[in-house]
């Protein structure tokens, strides 16, 4: 059944349109996530469906007395009245009358706030948007619009979440950048594009084959007409007149093609730069230690970083993860232990808060400060080239950054970082306010990058996408160290088999009192040597073989079922091709790295 409908609504920003005759309707039972680049409209769809913005152009209109909860990106509080009062305003101001204080406060600390009674001013802008999450979910509503609920959440308050959404009977109307949230809890992805809407009936891994069978379309279609322009082009240059109707028609599509819209190559944020030189000395934590308020966060952590070391640190809110990562940087100091930087270490700190941005500062102004220029493998790059690779047209740099989205905004912080040209990458929650766009070219230039990865994140795909090893925080202040991405943490974690750090390996050898991490390797294991010497040759026989394949299709052409089995075998190879790439690849920059030490 259709509870709204959002009829050909526009809007425009600083006289740029955000949404052109937008139209779209929800169902009763619709699980819909959006995507779109940082400043695409995400958010001011949801505050007109919500009723908050109103458009330029266009209506909404809903069922009768449909209920919406809403969850805005940056949620306000009244600080005269107590967190408490401010959530049961919201949940009883929906209509339910019923005593849920019991059920709030449980909700409350669910998400990490244990004192329901205090004012909202005390609170972070990550506890006040959870703490708005609990007041949005336990609204009864027909409609739940949700800008960015997962942002400021742990992994386990990610994981009840979606198992809350998916258990949610009423319709979800909700932007998240988490993409393996997406797949869980969405059935349709709605994708704003240059001020159009384009609906996908599937989830977020359905939708990227849709959306690049959509694009397939567009420029086959654009080739077509193309060349049906050119043909018509050389007709009205031998001097066609319109002497009949039949004329006058052919001149008429002649002007339709030349004056038609053509559709724009997807503008790609292009990450570039060459990292400063790393000399042998780089990171090395010798027993440190952490406590506040008489709360351990960790204690006698030793670590030293690897040159191509991509660590990811996991923990629930509150537990350290970001002190840990101020004390590596220097912002923060350990109360035992030491931190060592090498003299050759540049570090990039990629913060939870855009702690450098000064909003009366234009765009480009704000980069210049960083450098004018930059050494990237293209060459030498000026400020104002970088932004435009980032998306930043010419106007909105040299607007004040106080008119930049809360992406955009995250956007520009980090090329401020990247623009550094460190060697050593520190990212805190890059996952938040960041879109989806921007995090897969981020995570593809992070695997090309030619230094020290550490990151905070709550992001699963990204963890499992960029990192290699997990330092998840304990209880007692203890890190459990496990090898590969977050997926394998959680079969580790089950299992009992990484290894432990500290206190852990204590139980078992008390004299060592510290963590020590595993011996370094600078060889290629017996095995991945044996790998190494055959893989070329492997390859090569397989491309042999897709040539044959070709071959043999070329000569299969009038036996159908011949050519289904054919062209399957040829996709079977041409992957097996790929992953042994793949993994060449992996072995030779191993081989590289040990050759450097």
């Amino acid at each position: 059944m259709n509870i709204m409908n959002i009829e050909n609504v526009s809007k425009t920003f600083m006289s740029k349109p955000v949404l052109k005759g937008v139209s779209v309707g929800i169902n009763d039972t619709d699980k819909i996530g959006i995507v779109g680049i940082n400043g695409a409209g995400k958010s001011t769809l949801l505050s007109i469906a919500a009723g908050v913005t109103e458009p330029d152009e266009g209506s909404v209109i809903t069922g009768n007395n449909l209920r919406i909860s809403y969850l805005p990106q940056n949620p306000g509080f009244d600080m005269d009245k107590t967190l408490l009062e401010n959530i049961t305003d919201k949940i009883y101001a929906g209509g339910d009358h019923w005593d849920k204080m019991g059920e709030i406060k449980a909700n409350l600390a669910k998400f990490g706030i244990d004192d329901p009674e205090c004012s909202p001013e005390v609170l972070s802008g990550g506890q006040r948007k959870r703490a708005a999450l609990v007041a949005a979910i336990m609204t009864p509503s027909d409609l739940l619009i949700l800008d960015e609920p997962t942002n400021h959440l742990d992994s386990e308050m990610i994981e009840w979440l979606e198992g809350y959404l998916k258990r949610f009977k009423g319709a979800l109307l909700m932007i998240t950048h988490d993409r393996y949230f997406l797949d869980e809890v969405t059935d349709q992805i709605l994708e704003i594009d240059k001020g159009n809407v384009y609906r996908y009936e599937a989830n977020y891994s359905g939708f990227l084959e849709l959306k690049q069978q959509r694009l397939d379309y567009e420029q086959a279609a654009e080739r077509k007409a193309a060349t049906l322009y050119k043909k018509d082009l050389a007709w009205m240059l031998r001097g066609a007149r319109a002497r009949s109707t039949k004329q006058k028609a052919h001149i008429e599509r002649f002007e339709k093609l030349r004056d038609r819209e053509r559709p724009e190559e997807e503008r790609q944020i292009e990450l570039s730069s060459l990292p400063t030189r790393m000399g042998n000395k780089t990171i090395i934590l010798d027993n440190i230690s952490k406590a506040y308020e008489g709360k351990r966060l960790f204690h006698d952590f030793t670590y030293t970083f690897g040159k191509i070391d991509r660590i990811g640190i996991i923990g629930p809110n509150g537990c350290g993860k970001s002190t840990l990562l101020k004390c590596i940087v220097g912002s923060v100091l350990p109360d035992t232990g030491s931190v060592e930087i090498g003299q050759t270490i540049k570090i990039g700190y990629f913060g939870q808060e855009n702690e450098a941005l000064d909003g009366t500062k234009k765009v480009i102004d704000f980069l210049k400060d960083t450098a004018e220029f930059i050494r990237t493998a293209d060459g030498m790059i000026s400020a104002s080239a970088m932004c435009e690779r980032f998306l930043f047209t010419p106007d909105m740099q040299y607007a004040p950054i106080s008119k930049l989205s809360g992406g955009e905004k995250r956007r520009l912080y980090l090329l401020k970082v990247l623009m550094e040209q460190p060697n050593v990458i520190i990212l805190d929650e890059p996952t938040n306010d960041l879109d989806i766009q921007t995090l897969r070219i981020l995570e593809d230039y992070l695997d090309a990058f030619a230094g020290i990865i550490i990151t905070v994140s709550h992001d699963r795909y990204f963890l499992d996408r960029v990192v290699t090893r997990i330092f998840a925080f304990e209880n007692d202040g203890t890190l459990f160290q496990s090898e590969g991405g977050y997926s394998d943490y959680i079969v580790h974690k089950g299992n009992g088999e990484p290894e432990k750090t500290t206190a852990e390996k204590s139980v078992k050898a008390p004299q060592k009192n510290n963590y020590r991490a595993p011996r370094e390797k600078t060889k290629l294991s017996f095995s991945e040597q044996k790998e190494y010497e055959t893989i070329e040759s492997e390859i090569e026989k397989l491309e042999e073989l897709c040539q044959e394949i070709d071959k043999q299709i070329a000569v299969s052409a009038t036996d159908f079922p011949k050519l289904m089995e054919l062209g399957r075998k040829k996709e079977e190879t041409e992957a097996e091709i790929e992953r042994k790439m793949e993994r060449y690849i992996e072995l030779q920059d191993m081989v590289d790295s040990f050759e450097k030490k």
